[in-house]
């Protein structure tokens, strides 16, 4: 019995070879990251009171409310227009489908600086959408649509493409069954289809809510004001140095990591 238990302890050792080395091949960029932000932690630890000041300063905790809150308007709009077109582009072929993918996969590839001038030739005061918006009294530019604007350009993708896996894993025989028991296609899809999905959309939400927070180059051309978290980042690094924009920071991560601990939590209870 000894010899068994001691034979199976080996073949399941070298079972497990590929997991350790991938664990140690991972744990590369795991210390990529925690040495580049613990480095920041540390340093700012020396100085504990330009911390509280950070979290004391209206100015500093506006600009990360707006970050916070614009991101989610932002989530929510890519949510509402971005899971009927994953939907769409997981279950049908056509001609044209890699031009639609391409099309959405977009804002990944183009540098965001190049996306923040598109977007304001297009909202500015005279652009292609801004002029009419314009004339509603509805401003793009320096305004919180802006905000919104720039977040949602650059984070649609993350939503889009998660969402269209996630449809893509249902099992289209489920859909047919429900379909030849009589249900209509939207009670299939609202009953069937997007809770199995749903995971995967999920996931793809707090995705886009992150890349959503930490846009900086598209928000900087088209709305500067009202100053967002990485705007006023920017503003306090190139006026007053890596000391002033040191404190807030580690205070926007410490609370977007704390936040995305809490949703990756109620993620994974949810599965």
């Amino acid at each position: 019995m000894k010899l068994l238990s001691r034979w199976s302890g080996i073949e399941k050792l070298k079972r497990e070879k590929i997991f350790i080395l991938f664990l140690f091949l991972g744990l590369f960029l795991i210390a990529f990251i925690c040495i580049t932000l613990g480095n920041m932690f540390y340093k700012q630890a020396e100085d504990f009171s330009g911390l509280i000041a950070a979290a004391k300063d209206p100015v500093v905790l506006k600009a990360i409310g707006i970050s916070i809150s614009m991101a989610l308007v932002s989530t929510l709009i890519a949510f509402f227009f971005g899971v009927p077109l994953a939907y769409f582009l997981a279950r049908k072929e056509f001609i044209g489908k890699s031009i639609i993918e391409g099309i959405v996969d977009v804002p990944l590839m183009i540098p965001h600086i190049v996306a923040g001038i598109a977007l304001y030739g297009v909202f500015m005061r005279y652009g292609l959408i801004g002029a009419p918006l314009k004339k509603l009294g509805i401003g793009i530019t320096d305004a919180y649509p802006g905000i919104v604007v720039a977040m949602l350009f650059m984070s649609l993708p993350y939503l889009v493409d998660t969402a269209r896996e996630g449809f893509k894993e249902v099992d289209p025989r489920l859909e047919n069954v429900a379909r030849s028991l009589g249900a209509s296609h939207w009670r299939t899809f609202r009953e069937i289809t997007f809770p199995l999905a749903f995971p995967s959309i999920r996931s793809g939400a707090i995705l886009s809510w992150g890349r959503a927070i930490s846009e900086f180059s598209a928000v900087l051309i088209l709305a500067y004001h009202p100053i967002s978290a990485p705007i006023l980042i920017y503003e306090k690094f190139t006026s007053f140095g890596l000391a002033a924009s040191r404190p807030i920071s580690v205070l926007l991560i410490s609370i977007c990591f704390v936040i995305f601990i809490l949703l990756r939590m109620l993620h994974k209870r949810m599965k």
